[in-house]
């Protein structure tokens, strides 16, 4: 069973623990803010040297990164390819979607949020501009489809669910982008899927 090292309200722990349910891979969740020190104690330091959440620990092999993480438990746990498909080109589409939860997604929503929700200093207005070019991008590219890449859900979805959801926690509304509205309802409805924590 993995170790999921943990942040229960961050949104990058949030795509770790969504990826291993939908995978089916058992894991342990540790709070990080429960062990000595918290992200800056030596105990998670060995862990993760740079203090940021999350990483796993599977049989002693240790991965940090929330990207670097969906894409060891796809190759390590999901035997069908389904997840983050072998092909090179729809490889390089979720790609694609890893460099935008990266980008734009961090600075929109994620950034919108953590101002709003965590008194990080940053600015609002710009962050909720960036959060409307990402889902007016999204919105044209689901425009007749159902998932990010190919015919089903693939680590991309995943990568870019959790901060959507919570985009309303940031003040920045979805609701004006449909097609966004009904990818997260897809995800929402996939077998084991695993809701965001609030708050």
């Amino acid at each position: 069973m993995i170790k999921i090292y943990d942040g229960p309200r961050s949104g990058h722990c949030h795509r770790v623990r969504l990826a291993a349910r939908l995978m089916g891979v058992p894991f342990e969740l540790i709070s990080v803010a429960d062990m000595p020190g918290g992200r800056d104690g030596a105990a998670y330091l060995e862990i993760n040297p740079f203090h940021q959440i999350p990483a796993i620990d599977d049989g002693g092999i240790i991965i940090r990164d929330s990207i670097a993480i969906l894409i060891y438990l796809a190759d390590r746990y999901d035997q069908t390819g389904r997840w983050y498909p072998r092909d090179p080109q729809t490889r390089a589409r979720v790609n694609e979607w890893f460099g935008t939860a990266a980008g734009h997604l961090f600075r929109g929503p994620n950034m919108a949020r953590l101002i709003k929700v965590f008194n990080m200093p940053g600015d609002h207005e710009a962050a909720v501009a960036v959060a409307n070019q990402l889902f007016t991008v999204m919105n044209a590219h689901l425009d007749g489809r159902t998932w990010l890449v190919g015919d089903g859900p693939t680590l991309a979805d995943v990568a870019c669910y959790s901060y959507i959801r919570l985009a309303d926690e940031g003040e920045v509304d979805v609701a004006p982008y449909a097609n966004v509205v009904a990818w997260l309802a897809a995800i929402e409805g996939l077998e084991n899927f695993l809701p965001v924590a609030r708050g």
